[in-house]
């Protein structure tokens, strides 16, 4: 009931916001070939207003196949722009829609071919790299110079809002449980490495990626903190077009991309194919003092190694148009990633901190891993005669295995290097992991009255994973012994099942929109072997709501609440452990539940001639926070298990901001701060804290003659404060530069990243009688050289939209 009465009373969230031009009549024609009169099917009309000095983008389409288009506007003095790819731009002077010309036809609008360039055409319009809404913002990630020859980790790494640590982990204004998705769906490649797979799908695959913070009813509910949505490169423009690009790095990095695209009529292929070829150094220490009492125990661990890999991508798909409003789209999607991990680590043991050495072990991890992965979906889109009368349905098939062979050498030695007898291990390690996933998808969206807004949707997911693991231990006899509790098959099954509904309506200058989610969840985990079975199910509803008041087309305010959860999946209730380090443990918990959070943000955006500044105040309450705890026994063997604490409350506040000074310079600045109070005490009293910690972003961008580009870009994350101890800051930078060459059909692209070798994820943690101080880089200083090159394709094909464009 509590849901219900906070859902009637926010009544009708949001949309995005877009300024709300009043339609006052139109304008209608036919684009054809000039010479030989064939209509032009798909071409570009864009509608720019007269009535301000910067001439706004006011609304726009596309023609049918038959080449006809009519767009609603407002009364006011227009320009109009038509455009196909191949022939000239035809711009259309001083349209004036009034009370006598409410409907004016155009004609047959004649486009002359391009002679010059109908065989080779290079668009030099590009997308700017942010557009903003109060309820997403959208990041052109091909405008970013340091994104070339990278993965798509690495670019969120780089977005205003996100962090990334050193080990992959992705976070959305300081939390960890963000949803992050694959064109709006979910993917193999965050699976059961987490975010950190994304590591393995190159840069230049990636069109933009949205960033939603506080998602309205029509998303799923995972993730606390919110929706990470990357869009993948997919154009339509007819003919053929391309992009390839070419990579090459120190430590060793090299790749090679291709975006290929040709529209005839009513079909439209697309292929994107990456393969890239890494090899990044790793290193780090660990420092732990253990104090019992009556024993003490101090040691000191250093680790270094590598990750060689070789990662091929292959996405491919076509659109069918049945006509303008229905089309069918069929992708598929295969990844295979093949690498070999190489880690030494030494142990130096002492009975206490500055102490003489005792022993010191030295341990070999050696481990072959393969990762095939394919993703199969299908979509249909049906568009009615009624303006935003949609409905889409859609199918999509995961298929994910990784088989990992692990070989461990270990040996023990007193401080002159001696073998120390019975110290000595030989150990393999076989895992082979599964993951199928069936979703079915269906959205209705349709218009009520002259503003109002109803959308509808059903959502079905049927999940099915499998771990199995073993590792072993070789004998004085040579045969090889399953070591206890590490030989078993863990069966996880999802199911999740939702139904949403959203309504909203405009007023004036008030624009709101609310909605309800409900979800059912049902969860299996088995263990094989020893036979334990262990389920749950539960329901929950999720309402959602905003409100926003346009004080201008430029100038609003907007408040949101939305109500998120963050289940327990395969990593997180999985009991096996890890076994590369032999004295640092990570395992799941079957007994883990879920995490609820009530989000809530006050958010403004300001556009202005020289650029836009965006800020949200936000604050969450988190039950049953899930959060890793450490604990380490009398012998210094460590142990880290995620459990539930009672709770967190943070807030924040956010500033975001692009401004150019002049027309050669633009900055782009992020800035986060926020306040969080984490309360462990179920576990252990001690396990509270209070943190305040902020980070920020900066980015200048300096544009010269001849195509030349230099961006330089500093990054810093505060310490904060953990339930066990802390995480310290850590700072970095990246230069890149770019140059046009071959009259702009090629781009030059060299990039310096963590220029000082400073991005490094240290931290403090403390427990009962333990002390453990980490410092880990995984990553050291990387240098690319790129070369892009295109053909009838733009830096970023599509043009850059104003507030109030789709």
């Amino acid at each position: 009931m509590k849901y219900i009465s906070l859902l009637l009373l926010f009544f009708l969230a949001s949309q995005p916001l877009y300024p709300q031009s009043s339609t006052f009549g139109e304008i209608h024609g036919k684009v054809v070939d000039k010479e030989g009169k064939a209509a032009l099917g798909f071409a570009t009309i864009s509608v720019f207003s007269l009535e301000s000095e910067d001439k706004k983008l006011i609304n726009g389409g596309i023609t049918s196949e038959d080449g006809s288009f009519s767009i609603d506007l407002p009364q006011g003095k227009f320009n109009v722009l038509v455009e196909f790819m191949g022939y000239e731009a035809l711009e259309i002077n001083d349209i004036v829609i009034n009370r006598e010309n409410r409907k004016l036809d155009l004609g047959s609008v004649g486009l002359s071919a391009d002679t010059e360039s109908l065989d080779e055409v290079v668009v030099q319009g590009e997308k700017t790299l942010m557009e903003l809404s109060l309820d997403k913002r959208i990041f052109n990630v091909g405008k970013d110079l340091s994104n070339a020859g990278r993965s798509a980790n690495d670019i969120l790494m780089n977005l205003p809002s996100i962090s990334v640590d050193p080990e992959g982990g992705v976070r959305l204004r300081g939390s960890s449980n963000v949803r992050i998705l694959v064109d709006g769906k979910p993917s193999g490649l965050v699976s059961f490495k987490g975010s950190s797979g994304l590591q393995q799908l190159p840069a230049s695959m990636i069109e933009s990626v949205e960033v939603i913070t506080n998602p309205s009813a029509r998303y799923e509910a995972e993730g606390m903190a919110g929706v990470i949505n990357i869009v993948l490169k997919k154009d339509n423009n007819q003919g053929f077009n391309a992009s390839f690009e070419g990579t090459v790095g120190n430590p060793d990095n090299f790749g090679l991309a291709a975006n290929l695209n040709y529209r005839q009529k009513n079909i439209n292929w697309f292929i994107n194919y990456g393969v890239a070829y890494r090899s990044p150094p790793r290193e780090g220490t660990i420092s732990q003092e253990v104090d019992n009492g009556d024993t003490t125990f101090y040691s000191h661990q250093t680790t270094s190694g590598t990750v060689s890999g070789l990662n091929n991508n292959i996405r491919a798909g076509l659109d069918y148009y049945f006509n303008e409003n229905s089309i069918l789209t069929g992708s598929y999607l295969w990844r295979r990633s093949d690498s070999r991990r190489l880690t030494n680590i030494r142990y130096n043991d002492y009975n206490y901190k500055g102490g003489p050495l005792q022993s010191y072990t030295l341990r070999t991890q050696d481990e072959d891993e393969k990762e095939p992965n394919s993703e199969f979906n299908l979509t249909y889109k049906r568009s009615f005669e009624q303006s935003g009368h949609v409905l889409t349905g859609s199918v999509t098939y995961l298929d994910y295995w990784e088989n990992s062979d692990q070989v461990y050498t270990q040996d023990g030695y007193t401080p002159a290097g001696a073998p120390i007898s019975g110290a000595s291990f030989y150990q393999t390690s076989l895992n082979d992991e599964f993951d199928r996933q069936w979703l079915f998808q269906l959205d209705y969206t349709k218009p009520i009255g002259k503003e109002g807004n109803f959308e509808s949707g059903f959502r079905s997911s049927f999940r099915n994973m499998e771990n199995d693991f073993i590792v072993s231990q070789r004998q004085e006899s040579g045969e090889f012994e399953a070591l206890p509790g590490l030989d078993d098959i863990f069966l996880y099954d999802e199911n999740i099942h939702a139904a949403y509904a959203i309504l909203g309506n405009k007023h004036e200058k008030f624009t709101y929109q609310g909605g309800l989610r409900a979800e059912y969840t049902d969860v299996t985990t088995t263990l094989v072997t020893s036979n334990e079975i262990n389920p749950r199910d539960y329901a929950n509803l999720f309402p959602s709501a905003h409100f926003t008041y346009n004080l201008s087309q430029d100038d609003a305010f907007q408040v949101s609440y939305s109500r998120r959860i963050r289940r327990p999946v395969y990593n997180d209730l999985s009991p096996f452990m890890t076994f590369s380090d032999a004295r640092n443990f990570f395992s799941g918990n079957p007994d883990l539940n879920p995490e609820y959070t009530d989000a809530f943000e006050l958010g403004h955006i300001k556009y202005m001639d020289k650029g836009s500044i965006f800020s949200t105040v936000y604050y969450r309450d988190t039950k049953d926070k899930i959060e890793r705890i450490r604990s380490v026994d009398e012998e210094g063997n460590s142990t880290t298990i995620p459990e539930n604490l009672i709770g967190e409350q943070s807030m924040g506040f956010e500033f975001t901001t692009d401004y150019i000074p002049v027309e050669w310079w633009k900055l782009d600045a992020n800035f986060n701060f926020f306040y969080a109070k984490i309360d462990g005490s179920n576990v252990l009293d001690t396990y509270t804290a209070e943190t305040y910690s902020w980070f920020t972003r900066l980015t200048s961008r300096f544009t010269f003659a001849n195509g030349l580009d230099i961006q330089v870009r500093g990054n810093y994350e505060g310490r904060r404060k953990v339930a066990q101890g802390v995480q310290k800051a850590i700072s970095y930078m990246d230069i890149s530069a770019s140059k046009d060459i071959m009259k702009g059909r090629g781009t030059l692209i060299l990039n310096v990243l963590d220029v000082f070798n400073s991005r490094r994820n240290r931290y403090i943690f403390e427990g009962p009688g333990f002390t453990t101080i980490g410092d880990v880089f995984p990553r050291k200083r990387q240098i690319n050289l790129t070369l892009n090159y295109r053909i009838k394709q733009s830096k970023s094909q599509s043009k850059s939209t104003l507030m109030g464009s789709e």
